[in-house]
């Protein structure tokens, strides 16, 4: 997803979509621990993604 369009987004929906994914994250994390994970590189990919989603809700919280 571009920034832009997460930019685009409101709170509540910056905030679903962070728990979202880390709920992916951590599904894809067990996978991985017993062998069932086809693409490592998505554990990354989803790591910067929520990094890219907090850094726009701190964004936001800052601008009020």
């Amino acid at each position: 997803m571009k920034a832009s369009q997460i930019r685009e987004m409101t709170g509540a929906d910056l905030k679903a979509k962070e728990a979202e994914l880390r709920s992916e994250l951590f599904n894809l994390r067990m996978r991985h621990k017993i062998n069932q994970l086809e693409n490592p590189l998505k554990l990354r990919h989803l790591r910067r993604e929520i990094a890219q989603f907090k850094t726009i809700i701190a964004e936001k919280e800052r601008k009020g």
